[in-house]
């Protein structure tokens, strides 16, 4: 499709903005709701009696799972970005909806893991085609507007909850959030229609500067191998907090109105922080702000275990929640532009890495339930393991960063 002659490129900050726009409601759609939704929906599942306490776990478990499928085949699928995208969006509405029009907990252990398997691909999906446009029409800080939208969907789910949880059951909550997800995707799968990845040569983007050519232009396995590792262990570090930091607050205060704004919140946080750093890597080194944020997402990941009032919590929730998609954001712009000719097969391989490293943190605290004195004890071995892998990453990438020459 000649899409210079639908939207001419003598307007390439329009397109730009019109792409971004999709991008950020694909992942609003995909992440918030279809991945997401479920964490603040899952009381409310518990007080209508539609299943069972101990069957969220295996419902997170089976979601975890068919996230890190989805991000392993994705780069087996054999469609471009754009139809990936679109394939994902629509299979995600259709999964939210039969959540609510069935009462069977094992359907909804397939629909959960068809739920994470799609999210991994909408990710995937949209990062190559919305990063590969922003580089094409050289707007790279528009990534920022990119992956706020999984705070965005984060926050629009979370007010939702928040809204409904006294006027409708549980059951026609999901079905009505399958509804806005349909609306949600109405823009991405338009623009993407119209307007699929263009070939680099047809790119409008203006030079970059020599020290970002020499940093970006690696392709080796090594060095991509290494952003990956670092992908992972950011996935197991993130979901221990993730998991385990509401369960600790409750401990502490019992208030059933802060949990309820602690969700949307928190999307808040990770939608501002994109924004916030987006607009600052033109003048700053990306290797060096994705080293800082995994510094900073270990300081949330230990203080629990050093310090432990509702102070402690709110703050690791904070420095692991404003920084969870900033890390996500740079780590896909720098794989991808370590491997523009391909970019789907690495960012699938990022993808499987962190849904790999998630899907072993409930795994490690469960093993170190067998040897610790309880489970607290269990949980603080886990987090100060994540903590390590965290700084451990951190200093390889500064590292990383020092031998690219200033890049």
């Amino acid at each position: 499709m000649n899409t210079s002659a639908l939207f001419p490129v003598q307007h390439p900050k329009r397109l730009a903005i019109l792409i971004a726009l999709a991008a950020m409601l694909s992942l609003a759609l995909a992440m918030g709701i279809g991945r997401f939704a479920f964490t603040p929906l899952f009381p409310l599942m518990l007080r209508d009696g539609m299943l069972r306490s101990d069957a969220g776990a295996w419902l997170a478990a089976s979601n975890y799972l068919g996230y890190l499928i989805g991000a392993l085949c994705a780069s087996q699928v054999r469609l471009p970005p754009a139809k990936l995208l679109t394939l994902s969006l629509i299979c995600i509405v259709i999964v939210t909806a039969a959540i609510g029009l069935t009462s069977s907990e094992w359907i909804w252990l397939i629909l959960r893991f068809l739920a994470g398997l799609c999210s991994a691909w909408a990710l995937i999906a949209t990062s190559a085609w919305g990063l590969g446009w922003m580089a094409n029409l050289a707007r790279p800080s528009l990534a920022g507007l990119i992956y706020a939208g999984v705070g965005l969907g984060i926050v629009a789910a979370g007010i939702f909850c928040l809204w409904a949880a006294a006027t409708m059951p549980a059951r026609m909550m999901w079905i009505v959030l399958a509804c806005l997800a349909a609306l949600l995707a109405l823009l991405p799968l338009i623009v993407s229609f119209y307007f699929p990845l263009p070939p680099v040569a047809n790119s409008v983007a203006a030079p970059v500067n020599a020290a970002q050519v020499s940093a970006s232009a690696s392709t080796s396995a090594s060095g991509v191998t290494g952003l990956i590792v670092c992908y992972g262990m950011f996935g197991f570090g993130y979901i221990l907090p993730a998991t385990y930091l509401p369960a600790q607050a409750r401990q502490l205060l019992d208030d059933p109105q802060i949990f309820g704004w602690a969700w949307p919140v928190f999307g808040m946080a990770a939608a501002a922080s994109t924004l916030i750093v987006a607009g600052m890597l033109g003048k700053c080194n990306r290797l060096h702000v994705w080293a800082t944020s995994h510094a900073l997402m270990a300081v949330g990941v230990i203080l629990p275990c050093i310090w432990l009032p509702m102070t402690s919590i709110v703050l690791a929730a904070l420095f692991v929640g404003g920084n969870f998609m900033v890390i996500t954001m740079l780590g896909m712009q720098e794989a991808r532009a370590r491997a523009a000719a391909n970019p789907t097969a690495v960012l699938a391989r990022m993808t499987a890495s962190f849904a790999f490293g998630q899907l072993l943190g409930p795994v490690v605290v469960a093993l170190m339930n067998t040897f610790a004195a309880d489970h607290a004890s269990a949980l603080r071995y886990a987090l100060q393991l994540a903590t390590a892998c965290l700084v451990a990453s951190a200093i390889y990438l500064w590292c990383k960063a020092e031998s690219a020459q200033g890049y």
